[in-house]
């Protein structure tokens, strides 16, 4: 049976800290104390997600506490001195939230957070908030055991490609790396192999040993 691949849905955190619109600058600092975290959806109503807030929100609070910004710094910073003055989350925040959907593949979420300079992305379907996702999140694919690594590869790749000479193929999996060795008919497929297990997800290498008969 072919297993469906991973997405967000498969890794995000369910127990989600967020806060209200109305929430304080104070409670917005505790709570990310408190559980450890860089950024906060910010909900409304029954769950629904309506901007974000983050360190990076909060830090102008700081460095504009013991000086005023001149005019030409204003102008050119206007976002950061306005949340410098700022003190709920409403005014806080980053809107509207960079969100992400429960079946979107971990790729996708990947690009999102590499491209937009993020570290975690609130989950949400129908706008209503149903987890987040952290780099760390992503990363729990890479914690599949070797011996299930090691049989998606020979059911997924091995078995669909090499159908005459799939008997003759071994698949070794040590530590994540993937050692694919024996000898095969198909000796165009050496690539598309190589390809196809790299592409399992929680493969951290693929090692290609395999050979091709010679023709007799």
């Amino acid at each position: 049976m072919t297993r469906h691949p991973y997405t967000v849905a498969d890794v995000m955190t369910k127990k989600v800290v967020a806060v209200a619109p109305k929430a304080s600058f104070k409670d917005i600092v505790t709570a990310m104390s408190r559980w450890s975290v860089s950024a906060l959806p910010v909900i409304e109503g029954e769950g629904h997600v309506v901007g974000v807030v983050s360190e990076a929100d909060l830090l102008p609070k700081e460095e504009f506490r013991e000086r005023r910004p001149g005019l030409v710094e204003q102008m050119r910073r206007l976002d950061a001195t306005v949340k410098a003055g700022s003190w709920s989350a409403e005014d806080l925040m980053t809107r509207p939230a960079l969100t992400i959907a429960p079946d979107a593949p971990l790729p996708q979420a990947a690009r999102m957070m590499a491209t937009r300079g993020v570290k975690r992305l609130p989950v949400v379907e129908g706008g209503v908030l149903k987890g987040i996702v952290s780099r760390s999140d992503l990363l729990k694919v890479f914690l599949r055991p070797d011996g299930e690594l090691a049989e998606e590869v020979r059911e997924q790749v091995v078995a669909r490609l090499f159908h005459v000479s799939r008997e003759k193929v071994t698949v070794q999996v040590d530590a994540g790396v993937v050692t694919m060795s024996g000898v095969v008919s198909e000796s165009g497929l050496l690539p598309v192999a190589t390809r196809l297990a790299r592409a399992v997800e929680g493969v951290v290498d693929v090692q290609c040993e395999l050979t091709a008969a010679e023709a007799g």
